[in-house]
């Protein structure tokens, strides 16, 4: 049987080349998929995970004083550790060496923090001056400064009485993590004097046998792996929705189902051919056993071959997606592609195996009937056939198993249940395929002969000629659509819902409020700031609401404010006035009915909540002016550019509003980070779509390449009887189009039935009234591209096929 491998391996170069190429794309798309979402993860963790840098493990929430010992013991043990805290200090600008006493307070509660003493360990960026190089010494973070208008070389006094420190500013740090911002950072040695003062949320440590080494100096420390952590902080942040695990686990399981489709459908084809071979080898003295056995040698060989050339691709393609993603988009924010060694052993095991069963399926029913059996017409390919029936059955109970499992996934918004519902349900539309497809392509004969005459005609009779060969071609193309408008709608979807979330939460990108009335020069000021598009003024008063502190009582212009406004504000009631929400809860619920007091005036009002706004109340027009009828602006909204940075743009608003005594409300900020997720999300699904689309379109070419293979002597027949070589192009492109439009509507269906149920399951429990949002420019887009897709797939194989004469096409075994 090693003479008949061989001879098979050389005969069949050409068709094990399509196989080959199938396994490839399988088992790279696996890989790929590893790559993306690791760039996604790095990119949404971005900013999390950089105090965390050359850190091997972390130590969650230690005391001040379990901190501070960790830190002076590090050394000692030949490691380095930094902390992620800080401690609320006044600091004043001057001191003692500055000549005045105590300085001129900027702020009595000013969050300082530690600046690692080694520079490799340092995720402050430096924008300016140097690093401290020993006690004494300070840096300041560039919106501080921007602020309090300090800079390089003035002298601050840190704290009050014994513990107070004076240091020199030496430098001004911009911290890409908000996570783990200060406004000014010093070293250990000058941040233990507030040891006792210190909250500490981690402490990061570097060095070997991390754990043992911790916990011999703080026995019940909670230590955790870096990565780990940062993810649990990703979650976290994500309000305990883990974003990236869930891309993960979705798209994990779509490049597997799609691997082996692609796999599993390419030998169909490949393995039914050589049925006679099988046959023949049975006549002439081989046992099934030695049958099956080169069989298995052949396929393990291909397998192998492809695990190696697929993973080697996909590494390539992974990094190359990813570079190519973050230059064309930058706004996506992608990390780097970092393939896990399980993740590139799970796509060569897969490779592997699934290129041994789908080899061995198809065979295995050759060996099992007699050779002359074997040699006869296969009649297995047809719907009423025994193995049609059975095929027709687990494909309605795969519907409705899937069914069962989507419904599940709504109502317990399970991702493993909506990953194996959908699985299902896919499995059972290419189980029925032989009998959806050529519905369809029946249904659009008419049109199909009324455009192209006889090719037309001939084109849809071979397409329903042998139904699983027609469904296999399909299926292909059928699995990129699939996905790609179940992401497209999906994100289209999601996309709509949070901004509409995002429009209620955060309506205004910057709110500047006070308790005194603004002066003149405010609003002219904070309409200059570089990033800022429109400013209106608020007017308002100060009022007492039952038992809470003075606070300001805002009305929205009338009209100005649609300048600012994303979406609209809560509108109060006549007689109602809207409470921020965290202020209720403390001796004030919604509902209550409350005395509003603006000097000598009150009325009664009830109670709603509301945000978005700032710290202010909000009431009518008509109410305000009753009760302060010569309100003057105390607040000013603004409109920020779309390309403005969130910090550096509220940096320059405190710039103007510190010395007024007035806050400002950041919704931008907010607002960005939501942004900023979709980008990375998005940025990872344009790459998995581009493999997605790869593959539809090898996928269908191959196929359909391999049933032109098989067909070569009808092909012939028709070229005898009269056929053109251009009437053979056009019916095997019209063959083609055909079944991409038919896997198109297909796909489409499926993805928007997918979208629909990812967006009932996992976006509407976090986002009230999220709802289903269909993308027509996209998903017109992706059937155009389909049916190209089909008719540049068939441009190789037709021309192969019209080039043979007909002699020669009717000699072909």
């Amino acid at each position: 049987m090693r003479t008949v491998i061989w001879a098979s391996l050389r005969t069949h170069t050409r068709r094990y080349g399509a196989a080959l190429l199938a396994v490839v794309i399988g088992s790279a798309f696996i890989v790929v998929t590893a790559a993306l979402s690791s760039a996604m993860r790095e990119g949404l963790t971005a900013g999390l995970g950089e105090p965390y840098a050359g850190a091997t493990a972390v130590v969650d929430s230690p005391s001040a004083a379990d901190a501070a010992e960790l830190l002076d013991a590090a050394p000692a043990a030949g490691a380095d550790a930094w902390l992620i805290g800080w401690t609320m200090q006044q600091v004043a600008v001057g001191g003692t060496d500055g000549g005045t006493d105590g300085g001129t307070v900027v702020d009595t509660d000013t969050d300082i923090g530690q600046l690692p003493d080694r520079p490799d360990r340092r995720w402050q960026e430096l924008v300016q001056g140097r690093f401290p190089g020993g006690s004494g010494e300070a840096v300041v973070d560039t919106n501080t400064a921007k602020v309090e208008k300090l800079g390089v070389g003035d002298r601050l006094r840190i704290g009050t009485g014994a513990s107070a420190l004076d240091v020199t500013v030496v430098g001004l740090v911009d911290s890409p993590s908000t996570y783990a911002y200060a406004s000014v950072y010093v070293l250990w040695s000058d941040l233990a004097r507030w040891q006792d003062q210190l909250f500490v949320t981690s402490l990061a440590w570097a060095g070997a046998d991390a754990t043992t080494t911790i916990r011999a100096v703080v026995p019940d420390a909670d230590v955790q792996d870096v990565d780990g952590y940062v993810q649990d902080l990703q979650q976290e942040v994500n309000n305990g929705v883990d974003i990236v695990q869930i891309v993960v686990l979705l798209f994990g399981a779509i490049a597997l189902v799609v691997g082996v489709l692609v796999i599993n459908n390419t030998f169909t084809i490949l393995f039914a051919q050589r049925t006679r071979d099988f046959a023949l080898l049975r006549c002439v003295g081989a046992t099934r056993r030695q049958v099956l056995r080169s069989v298995r040698l052949e396929s393990l060989a291909l397998g192998v071959l492809a695990a190696v050339i697929g993973v080697g691709a996909g590494l390539g393609a992974g990094h190359g997606l990813v570079a190519l993603v973050r230059a064309q988009w930058p706004g996506t924010r992608l990390g780097d592609a970092n393939v896990p060694l399980p993740w590139l052993a799970g796509s060569a095991a897969v490779a592997v195996l699934v290129t041994l069963v789908a080899a061995w399926l198809p065979t295995r029913r050759a060996v099992r009937v007699s050779p002359l059996a074997a040699l006869r017409p296969d009649d297995s390919t047809q719907v009423r056939s025994r193995t049609g029936r059975i095929r027709l059955a687990l494909g309605l109970l795969g519907l409705v198993a899937g069914a069962l499992g989507l419904g599940a996934a709504i109502a317990t918004a399970n991702v493993g249940a909506l990953t194996i519902g959908g699985a299902l349900v896919f499995v059972g539309v290419l189980l029925l395929g032989p009998v959806l497809v050529p519905a369809l392509i029946r249904s659009a004969e008419p049109l199909t002969q009324r455009l192209l005459g006889p090719a037309g005609r001939l084109a849809a009779g071979n397409a329903v000629r042998n139904p699983r060969r027609t469904a296999a071609t399909a299926a292909s193309l059928l699995v990129g659509v699939t996905l790609t408008t179940a992401v497209l709608t999906g994100m289209a979807s999601s996309r709509s819902a949070l901004a509409a979330d995002m429009d209620e939460q955060h309506p205004i990108d910057l709110a500047v409020t006070g308790t005194a009335p603004l002066p003149a020069d405010a609003l002219p000021r904070l309409r200059a700031i570089d990033g800022v598009v429109a400013a209106v003024p608020v007017p308002g008063a100060v009022a007492r609401i039952g038992d809470l502190d003075p606070l300001p009582l805002l009305t929205a212009t009338a009209g100005g404010d649609a300048k600012v406004l994303h979406g609209d504000l809560p509108t109060p009631g006549p007689r109602q006035v809207l409470v921020p929400w965290d202020l209720i809860g403390d001796g004030l619920e919604v509902g209550d009915v409350v005395r509003v007091t603006v000097g000598d005036r009150s009325r009664d009002l009830r109670v709603a909540g509301g945000e978005g706004w700032g710290e202010a109340a909000l009431v009518r027009r008509t109410t305000l002016a009753r009760l302060a009828p010569d309100a003057r602006p105390r607040a000013v909204w603004l409109r920020a550019a779309k390309d403005a940075d969130p910090e550096d743009l509220a940096g320059s608003v405190e710039a103007v509003a510190s010395p007024l005594d007035a806050g400002v409300e950041n919704g931008l900020a907010k607002r960005a980070y939501v942004d900023t997720q979709l980008d990375v999300l998005t940025g990872g699904v344009v790459g998995l779509l581009a493999i997605a689309v790869l593959i539809a379109l090898v996928g269908i070419g191959n196929t359909l390449g391999l049933s032109v293979l098989e067909r070569g002597r009808e092909h012939a027949l028709l070229r005898a009887l009269g056929l053109t070589r251009r009437q053979v192009r056009r019916m095997l492109a019209a063959e083609a189009v055909l079944l991409s439009v038919v896997a198109t509507v297909l796909g489409t269906a499926l993805g928007v039935l997918f979208a629909w149920t990812g967006v009932r399951a996992l976006v509407q429990p976090a986002v009230d009234g999220a709802s289903l949002v269909l993308p027509w420019g996209q998903l017109a887009a992706v059937v155009s591209i389909s049916a190209l897709a089909g008719l540049v797939a068939a441009v190789l194989p037709s021309r192969k096929a019209s080039r043979i004469t007909p002699a020669a096409g009717l000699s072909l075994d």
